[in-house]
């Protein structure tokens, strides 16, 4: 797949309200949480890769070259019917989270904090976008995205962010792992993504949870985007 690059029109100021972590020193007007997320809007590099692999659920296996058997139980029951499953990775680039560090290190941790989560919102809109075109070429193919499953959340071990990683192909845009598996750069985004059949999601009492509506990620929606 080439590199897809999202264009955040806006990076929202409620989604972005939300990040903040309350017990945070430092009091946010409008003005300056409004400037934080312009700013992140500039600073951001939105970037998104994918591939796509048969899923043979007999063996609970990821048939890439060097096939991945998935163990976790949540993870499997999460990819039940599942007949492809698309691996991705996303980022905003580093810029921002320099400038964040910037911010710390200049004794100003109100415009740090703020910048930090216009960052977290700026990289959940560029996963949503990706997830998107995902979804879109999935229902050409007769087939319905699940939800996006990540290393690190209940459903998907820490430990399998390597091989996501490299799944996803995701050292094209620039991101690597630290010693304890996190992703650099620090605002970035890989997961699993189950495609299933249209009929076998209409059998599902959980069908709804197979969507992009009811993803973890919040203001799931279309945006004008672009390929380079």
């Amino acid at each position: 797949m080439p590199i897809y690059c999202p264009t955040l029109a806006t990076i929202d100021l409620n989604t972005t309200k939300r990040h903040i972590i309350v017990n945070q020193p430092g009091n946010f007007t409008t003005d300056m949480l409004t400037e934080a997320c312009v700013h992140a809007q500039i600073l951001s590099i939105p970037k998104g890769v994918w591939q796509i692999y048969a899923y043979d659920q007999d063996e609970h296996t990821i048939l890439a070259a060097k096939p991945l058997a998935l163990t976790t139980d949540s993870l499997l029951r999460q990819l039940t019917g599942a007949v492809e499953v698309a691996i991705m990775a996303a980022t905003i680039g580093l810029p921002l989270e320099q400038q964040v560090s910037n911010h710390f290190m200049q004794d100003q941790p109100s415009l740090g904090i703020l910048l930090d989560a216009a960052g977290t919102t700026a990289i959940t809109a560029t996963s949503n976008a990706i997830y998107n075109v995902i979804s879109q070429q999935a229902a050409q193919a007769g087939l319905t995205a699940g939800p996006r499953i990540s290393p690190g959340s209940d459903d998907c071990p820490l430990d399998l962010q390597p091989e996501v990683l490299k799944l996803s192909t995701g050292n094209r845009i620039g991101l690597s792992l630290t010693d304890t598996k996190m992703l650099v750069p620090r605002k970035s985004i890989t997961a699993i993504i189950g495609l299933y059949p249209y009929h076998h999601t209409l059998s599902l009492p959980h069908q709804q949870e197979l969507t992009g509506d009811k993803c973890s990620h919040t203001g799931c929606h279309a945006r004008k985007e672009k390929y380079r």
